[in-house]
């Protein structure tokens, strides 16, 4: 076998990888301008997101939104801080647009010395999109917003819409 052959297989998946359950738990919901989102913080379950880290993420946010350069201005939609190892973390904020479209901003928060969270730039036109923890919250997110688009839409039903939260493994 090549080293090549060693190090990743032909699935794209590393021979030394070992999947790991993580949890998602909802948290309090977040207003940015006119944007109502829905909170979920992504982690093994014996090592959460730490406190301090949930809220310069949400300060990260306001401010972004404050200056301009969040790009989220109205509408509904959630967030996912997604500790995705001892100290990186992705920050995703995801918005439905027009009716039945999903936009997502990515932030992310590499290290210690990384003091803020910032935009998370790639390169190339096939780019990654949710990892496999993060679509648990997507999946439930994708059919509350079903279930919200074939209600009545009204104040009532956003308000149901915004109250279906998943909680759990992932």
């Amino acid at each position: 076998m090549s080293a090549l052959e060693q190090h990743v297989a032909a699935d794209g998946v590393a021979h030394a990888y070992r999947h790991a359950p993580k949890v998602a738990s909802p948290q309090p919901s977040l207003m940015l301008g006119d944007a109502l989102l829905k909170w979920y913080d992504i982690a093994p379950q014996e090592t959460p997101v730490p406190l301090a880290i949930r809220a310069l993420a949400r300060r990260c946010l306001r401010d972004a939104r404050k200056a301009g350069t969040l790009g989220v201005e109205d509408g509904v939609g959630f967030v996912i801080l997604h500790r995705c190892g001892a100290d990186f973390y992705f920050l995703l904020v995801c918005t439905w647009r027009n009716e039945n479209e999903l936009w997502e901003s990515v932030w992310a928060k590499s290290d210690p010395a990384d003091v803020f969270f910032h935009p998370w730039e790639t390169a190339g036109t096939h780019r990654p999109t949710f990892c496999v923890w993060e679509l648990g919250a997507v999946a439930h997110e994708r059919e509350a917003w079903t279930r919200f688009l074939t209600s009545a839409r009204d104040e009532a039903a956003r308000r149901v819409y915004l109250r279906d939260l998943f909680s759990g493994a992932v």
